[in-house]
């Protein structure tokens, strides 16, 4: 697939539906991109949608069927929009391209060959109880145990985390809140009281949606842009 070359293009990009819950389009929105005037086109439209997909199907609907809605901060930029953040823009607000393969640039393997693709979001149910004192740990444990990712990163304002789906994921937890650093990865052993943490949370992809008559979920998330 190529890269669109017009606004026609793009517009018709942004409707592929990814998964249940979500298109292209929520990834694509970026504040850097809208304050500096910057496009945020991909290069490599068949590999931005193949792993937006996993991100989409494999992270983020099971969190939507558990929690409710959630706020995505961030979500795809391009190579040219993430170089220019990282070193254009101060304070720096992106890592290095060559860091951010696979991760923010959804469009380009990582070094060692992998697809992948990183989204910033919070999760407005568990927000409310962390900013009244309640420990990110819980939620980062719940996300240990009940999704796939490859890694995680948390940061004070509102419990946001980078969420990230790669091929061969190395399942690491880490955090910018204290106390700071690596919580699970290589070399760390899982807390084994952590399922207490989150005892409380709701049941896991509990929220049930319409079912849509006469049409697989299968149909709906492969459907064609409108």
């Amino acid at each position: 697939m190529r890269a669109p070359g017009s606004y026609v293009g793009l517009e018709k990009l942004g409707r592929v539906r990814l998964s249940r819950h979500f298109e292209l389009r929520n990834f694509l929105y970026s504040e850097i991109a809208n304050h500096y005037g910057r496009s945020n086109v991909p290069e490599d439209p068949g590999l931005l949608i193949a792993a937006g997909r996993r991100l989409a199907e494999d992270l983020l609907d099971p969190l939507v069927e558990t929690f409710g809605p959630i706020d995505i901060r961030s979500g795809y930029r391009s190579p040219a929009l993430n170089h220019f953040g990282a070193t254009e823009v101060r304070p720096q607000k992106c890592s290095s391209n060559e860091v951010s393969r696979a991760g923010h640039i959804w469009d380009r393997r990582d070094a060692a060959g992998r697809m992948g693709a990183t989204v910033s979001i919070a999760v407005p149910w568990f927000a409310a109880q962390y900013n009244a004192g309640r420990d990110w740990r819980d939620l980062a444990w719940w996300l240990y145990d009940h999704l796939a990712f490859h890694a995680v990163c948390f940061f004070p304002n509102n419990a946001a985390f980078n969420l990230t789906w790669r091929e061969e994921p190395e399942r690491v937890v880490s955090s910018y809140i204290a106390p700071k650093g690596k919580l699970a990865g290589a070399g760390r052993v899982p807390d084994p009281e952590r399922h207490a943490r989150y005892a409380d949370f709701p049941p896991y992809r509990g929220i049930a949606y319409p079912e849509i008559p006469g049409r697989a979920d299968s149909e709906l998330t492969h459907a064609q842009p409108v």
